[in-house]
């Protein structure tokens, strides 16, 4: 849940009193018409970026509750370029994660093992992940934000180097209960992976709704039909006040 949140950037107001409810198991596509709002919503939820006015609680937790058994393991976030120093290899960074996560040394290597074979991370795994290019980079960093196999995972821009369908693939994440938020400013690109669009329009939620929606309007995911869909509900909502 988040309440009149707001964040401004070089004096320009990117958060103008951000109000949503995610459900639980939602996958949702945040979209705004300021490039860089929806990235530093995430950035604010993830905790990286304070902001100035309003709150937010995820999964009954606020981000003061930092213990192993609350955000740490719970709430993931991955930031586009993967999230880590390129130098390190996949193992360390794998491990690392499960380090910070809190897991034993068995459980650690258990779920280092299982990342490795579920994002396709190869066999080459002691050598600086930079030399596989982009997207080794960034299905690592993918992988480090699942190891704890979080209840929420905040995906901003992910995966841009990785080709369809492997990219698809990767970022259906299992779980039914499992909520995840993506901030992208290319919507077409994350059809089948997201059922509720939201859409920020100076700062504030101009429309929430799910994917279907747009179909059945006829309406294309993308800022664009997003936004005519946002017209069209503004315009029902004053007919049916002038009714």
């Amino acid at each position: 849940m988040i309440t009149g949140l707001k964040r401004s950037v070089r004096r320009r107001r990117l958060l103008a009193g951000v109000d949503l409810r995610v459900p639980v198991g939602a996958r949702v596509l945040v979209v705004a018409d300021q490039p860089g709002a929806g990235s530093l919503l995430l950035g604010i939820l993830a905790g990286l970026v304070r902001q100035h006015r309003g709150r937010f609680e995820m999964a009954g937790l606020q981000r003061a509750d930092d213990s192993i058994h609350g955000w740490r393991r719970r709430v993931a976030y991955l930031p586009p370029d993967g999230g880590f120093y390129p130098w390190l290899s996949p193992d360390e960074v794998l491990e690392l994660a499960a380090t910070l996560a809190g897991f034993g040394r068995a459980e650690r290597r258990r779920r280092v093992e299982m990342m490795i074979h579920r994002y396709h991370l190869g066999t080459d795994l002691r050598r600086p992940a930079r030399r596989g290019g982009p997207a080794m980079l960034q299905k690592v960093g993918l992988a480090a934000a699942m190891i704890s196999e979080p209840e929420i995972v905040l995906l901003d821009e992910p995966l841009r180097a990785v080709r369809d369908p492997e990219r698809a693939e990767l970022l259906s994440l299992p779980g039914p209960r499992r909520t995840m938020l993506i901030a992208s400013q290319d919507p077409a690109a994350e059809a089948g992976l997201v059922d509720r669009i939201v859409l920020l329009r100076q700062g504030r939620v101009a429309v929430q709704a799910r994917t279907q929606e747009l179909a059945e309007q006829g309406l294309p995911l993308s800022l664009r039909g997003i936004s005519a869909l946002a017209e069209l509900r503004q315009a029902a909502t004053a007919e049916a006040a002038t009714a």
